[in-house]
């Protein structure tokens, strides 16, 4: 989601982030981070709405359907966003409770087969380490901050079984996309991610960047492929997470270069000995499922190979009238199912896998009929579909429209029961 609109969604009022903010695109289902350096500069921006908060050039709000969504825009603080709300901890909050690994949702999604009408991964990306995108590398706790496992636990505990946390190559990789890792980030990241998997959820970890590093597009394959080597490398072991190459690539200069970076991801991935997992590849467009088509994602992203046979294409959809995510009001009762009928044709014909990466709609009668259209269509064609994820959790969404943090999130206490309803 982009994050101008993911604060604008959000509620939030831009002299709440010093950090940026993500914006979203009118004719994408996502928003992109908007990249804001001072507090001033985000108050002269006023509502910065994104689908998907990411770390977008200033020139182009990179729709990100990671970025908080707020009503008129308000605020999708998917990564760009500084913090609305105090966190109880900047680093990853260590839950002492035991791992619910017995839980039979969470046992449903290590199964190979799922049962009619249930999805195998339902659950929600955690935001937190990709805010602040106009501040970097940025200070913890004050630019951004990591998932609390705390609330992490509660979500799993209530049946959810995948988690998407979205980080920076800014922040992973801090002079150039190919540098060495930095230890102090890595270290708070995978101290989440291992929380997660040892509780025996499958942790997505996805690079929140709209298809650039430090606001300039990437077109080396060979770089791209470089830090993805290297991180795979410190996660090579864990079969229980999943790549996800890169959140919402959009106004690339030309209509290959997303699909070859998605390659590149995946060679290197696979190169470095990780050959258990999934990856989740994501296409242009904001990789909308509405605009899967038109966009060309449906010629393009075919060229992808694994030689694991574990790729699984990643597709964002809000139900806005734009499909931005930056507002609370679905364009009728009936859009969930609708939004992603050619998706879903496009993956029968190709006998391919597919994942809902982030959705969400507001607290309405009309969009929670839509969001169970949604998921009943996804559950009904489950050979092809294997879940979706909830946008967004996280402790720093505040009064965001879509706010899924346990307890007060709005859409958490809204619409929590519904999705793990659907959990196999």
């Amino acid at each position: 989601m982009r994050f101008t609109n993911f604060v604008l969604a959000a509620g939030l009022t831009a002299t709440a982030f010093a950090a940026p903010v993500a914006v979203r695109d009118e004719d994408d289902n996502c928003v992109a981070d908007y990249d804001e350096t001072t507090s001033a500069a985000v108050v002269a921006q006023t509502t910065l709405p994104s689908s998907s908060a990411a770390v977008v050039a200033a020139t182009s709000v990179a729709p990100s359907s990671s970025a908080v969504k707020t009503s008129a825009a308000v605020v999708q603080a998917s990564s760009a966003a500084s913090p609305v709300v105090a966190s109880s901890s900047p680093a990853a909050t260590s839950s002492t409770k035991a791992a619910s690994s017995t839980k039979a949702a969470v046992a449903a999604a290590s199964s190979g087969s799922t049962a009619a009408g249930k999805l195998r991964w339902i659950g929600a990306s955690e935001s937190g380490a990709e805010f602040g995108q106009g501040n970097l590398p940025g200070v913890v706790g004050t630019d951004y901050t990591f998932p609390n496992t705390t609330a992490i636990q509660t979500l799993i505990d209530g049946g959810m079984n995948i988690f998407r946390v979205p980080f920076l190559f800014e922040r992973m990789a801090q002079s150039s996309i190919t540098a060495s890792l930095d230890a102090t980030y890595l270290a708070s990241y995978k101290e989440v991610i291992d929380y997660i998997t040892a509780a025996g959820a499958t942790a997505v970890m996805e690079a929140h960047n709209y298809g650039r590093y430090d606001n300039n597009i990437i077109t080396s394959t060979s770089d791209f492929g470089t830090f993805w080597g290297n991180f795979a490398t410190e996660f090579k072991d864990n079969s229980n997470v999943i790549f996800d190459c890169n959140n919402e690539f959009h106004d690339e200069p030309t209509a290959t270069i997303y699909a070859e970076l998605n390659q590149a991801c995946v060679t290197a991935i696979r190169g470095v000995g990780a050959t258990s997992q999934y990856i989740f590849v994501e296409g242009t467009s904001y990789t909308g499922a509405w605009t899967w088509v038109s966009s060309g994602n449906s010629v393009s992203m075919l060229n992808i190979t694994d030689p694991e046979d574990k790729l699984v294409y990643e597709f964002h959809q809000y139900l806005d009238s734009d499909g931005s995510g930056t507002s609370a009001t679905c364009v009728s009762s009936t859009i969930g199912a609708e939004r992603i009928a050619d998706a879903t044709a496009w993956l029968k014909a190709n006998n391919l896998k597919g994942v809902i990466g982030e959705f969400a709609g507001g607290v309405n009668a009309d969009c929670e009929s839509a969001i169970s259209g949604m998921l009943d269509a996804l559950a009904a064609d489950n050979e092809y579909w294997l879940g979706a994820l909830w946008w967004g959790a996280g402790p720093w969404w505040g009064d965001y429209i879509y706010a899924f943090e346990p307890p007060t999130g709005v859409a958490y206490k809204q619409y929590f029961d519904t999705l793990v309803s659907y959990v196999a």
